[in-house]
């Protein structure tokens, strides 16, 4: 390895350990109590609210490919994240001060927030795929896109499922089914709704909605922009290193 190289591959073996830890039980307290809100939930909104996110990301995961560049050719890794670095900044301006124009302009602003926040996050990834080589007009990589926002806004519990189908991502691909129309919309939908619910409801609180919004819009960017690195650090750096390791394979009886 090169030693930039070296060095992103501990850094990404930190944050493996970091991002796998076992539910704390104040993780299992919360997780818990909104398992059982969204028992209370009507199933027709949990319905609605699926079908909404799904077309609000499908809309975006199939649209942006047309306006991704290129994916970048014969670059060092140390160049292109340095590429990647640059464009997480400027997302996580961009998302910030969305979220204090939406934050400061109340309940329905702050609701109508949540469709132009995913887009970004969207094209956020869009982007850090093709600065790190990978061409998204392969629907292959589109997926990897999705559960890449998955596992950045999933639960600790659900984390280790989605980590180990993207360490070996070249296996379990070949799993996955042929469309979009099939993949597992209300699992993303939920996991994504519990992660963020607690900080963007304090965003529609008046007075302090604004400064909410930008701070909560700016980690919200900026840990999709961390877990998306570390992702693609995975398939870039020693991939055999990585998937040989025992706590990485995935264990089909879970």
């Amino acid at each position: 390895m090169l030693p930039y190289e070296e060095k992103a591959y501990h850094e990404l073996e930190l944050w493996k350990k970091k991002f796998l830890k076992k539910p704390s039980l104040f993780d299992l307290a919360s997780k818990g109590l909104q398992n059982r809100v969204n028992k209370l939930i009507p199933e027709k909104v949990h319905q609605g609210i699926t079908l909404a996110i799904e077309k609000m990301v499908k809309a975006v995961l199939f649209g942006a490919k047309y306006i991704t560049s290129a994916p970048r050719q014969d670059s060092s890794l140390q160049l292109r994240e340095a590429f990647v670095r640059e464009r997480i900044e400027f997302y996580r301006k961009t998302a910030s001060a969305e979220g204090a124009v939406t934050g400061a302009g109340g309940f329905l602003l702050g609701m109508a927030e949540f469709p132009v926040l995913i887009g970004i996050k969207m094209k956020l990834l869009f982007d850090i795929a093709a600065l790190y080589g990978y061409d998204v007009k392969d629907y292959r990589e589109r997926l990897y896109i999705l559960y890449v926002f998955q596992l950045a806004f999933s639960s600790r519990q659900a984390r280790a499922r989605v980590f180990h189908q993207l360490a070996d991502w070249d296996a379990y691909v070949k799993t996955l089914p042929g469309d979009a129309e099939k993949f597992d919309w209300r699992t993303f939908q939920q996991e994504y709704r519990d992660y963020i619910d607690l900080a963007k409801m304090a965003q529609l609180i008046p007075l302090i909605g604004a400064a909410v919004g930008a701070v909560v819009n700016y980690r919200l960017i900026n840990k999709l922009g961390e877990t998306a690195m570390n992702c693609y650090r995975m398939r870039k750096i020693s991939p055999l290193k990585i998937i040989k390791d025992p706590s990485l394979r995935i264990n089909p009886k879970k």
